[in-house]
């Protein structure tokens, strides 16, 4: 069978390796190092802060405590050093600039901490099963993220391994979502639905006699917001992904649901053809590049799917429709966009704003003074904006 994936390859017992490179977040490691039990903490955090993967031929439960070791080092902050603003201009006396640089410093943080804990790997069978002492069986988790086994030996972190395991757990489990009384089933890769503050919004909100008639869902990931839709009774739904990893968990949701043939669940770049009394959008929230794939319903560069969102809404709605924008004011308070520029794209866009509904978050965060950005979730506001053209 033709490999497409890379492959990466190591040298062990003298003799040549080579698997197919599976890991979605990570770069691949060129120099490669068998290791085992015998390893110490300190020699392993050494080679891993060289670019050295670290191939895991010992206890799996020994890999786990070993990524632990690592992750405490990582998490260290230097002695004797105080974090220097000399470069912000009047850092001082501006909360935004200091925000928005513990955000920046926080975020590369995660993405060191992440690729150095990403390269203790492990080398996963043709049947995607592990050969190592005290090893999980977790097949069934690493086929839903891979698909079936095709007869080729595969290498990734074992942190994606727990990130597959533990994706599995939430597919299995579900979001219970109190509106529709019954859970949303994420699949590996599409973000959950766990903070329930827009879907409040979405619930509640009035909703036109001609907005019960047809409705579009950009970007749907889950299906969530189409399922409310269609529990609050709009006849019929087109919800929209690009990604075929959450078009496929959509259908898979919206059928369990019973909403198979009220919901349309079709691949597009944002719009689907034709026009509509409601379109409802709830973009990524924070215009910064994405450091993996599921992050990208977070993480948007330069704002770019909320401005497409924004330019297209007037041609796709029917005379006297409604555009709903859920947003974040996130960005904001991490000074990453301002309320200015927001509203100077809706007009730029021949909108104006009917209305906009406002929650404040429930998740932990917002309330943990240890978090790093607590100072900007403490005043987030998640917001149901209601546009229509001028």
């Amino acid at each position: 069978m033709q490999i497409h994936s890379p492959l990466i390859k190591w040298e062990e017992t003298g003799q040549s390796y080579e698997a197919v490179w599976r890991s979605p977040t990570q770069a691949m490691p060129t120099n490669i190092v068998v290791a085992d039990d015998t390893l110490s903490a300190d020699k392993a955090y050494k080679l891993i802060k060289s670019g050295t993967g670290l191939l895991w031929r010992g206890d799996f439960h020994n890999a786990r405590q070993l990524v632990l070791a690592l992750a405490r080092r990582l998490d260290r902050k230097p002695r004797g050093r105080t974090p220097k603003t000399g470069n912000i201009p009047h850092v001082q006396n501006n909360t935004v600039a200091l925000t928005r640089a513990a955000f920046s410093q926080h975020r590369a943080t995660q993405e060191r901490r992440a690729v150095m804990l990403g390269r203790v790997l492990l080398q996963f069978e043709a049947d995607h099963s592990l050969k190592l002492r005290r090893a999980p069986d977790a097949r069934v988790a690493i086929t839903q993220a891979w698909g079936a086994p095709d007869g080729n030996l595969s290498v990734a972190s074992i942190k994606d391994l727990q990130g597959m395991i533990g994706a599995h757990e939430w597919q299995k489990k579900g979001v219970i979502i109190p509106f529709l009384g019954a859970s949303i089933h994420p699949h590996y890769g599409v973000y959950s639905p766990l903070r329930g503050e827009y879907i409040a919004l979405i619930a509640a909100a009035a909703l036109s006699p001609e907005a019960t008639t047809l409705a579009f869902d950009i970007g749907t990931g889950t299906g969530v917001i189409a399922a409310v839709l269609a529990k609050r009774g709009v006849q019929k739904i087109v919800a929209t992904d690009i990604e075929p990893r959450a078009i496929k968990c959509a259908q898979d949701n919206l059928t369990r649901l019973g909403f198979g043939q009220q919901i349309d669940v079709v691949t597009a770049n944002l719009f689907p053809p034709g026009r509509a009394a409601l379109i409802v959008c709830n973009p990524p929230w924070l215009p910064t590049p994405a450091n993996a794939t599921i992050e990208r319903a977070v993480y948007d560069p330069d704002s770019a799917m909320l401005r497409a969102f924004l330019s297209g809404l007037s041609s796709h709605l029917t005379p006297g429709g409604e555009g709903w924008l859920v947003l974040s004011d996130l960005a904001e308070h991490l000074g990453l966009r301002s309320r200015e520029e927001l509203m100077a794209w809706v007009a730029e866009s021949g909108l104006r704003v009917l209305d906009r509904h406002d929650a404040h978050p429930t998740h932990p965060k917002s309330a943990d003074p240890g978090d790093p950005l607590f100072v900007a979730r403490s005043k987030e506001v998640t917001s149901l904006w209601r546009l229509s053209p001028v």
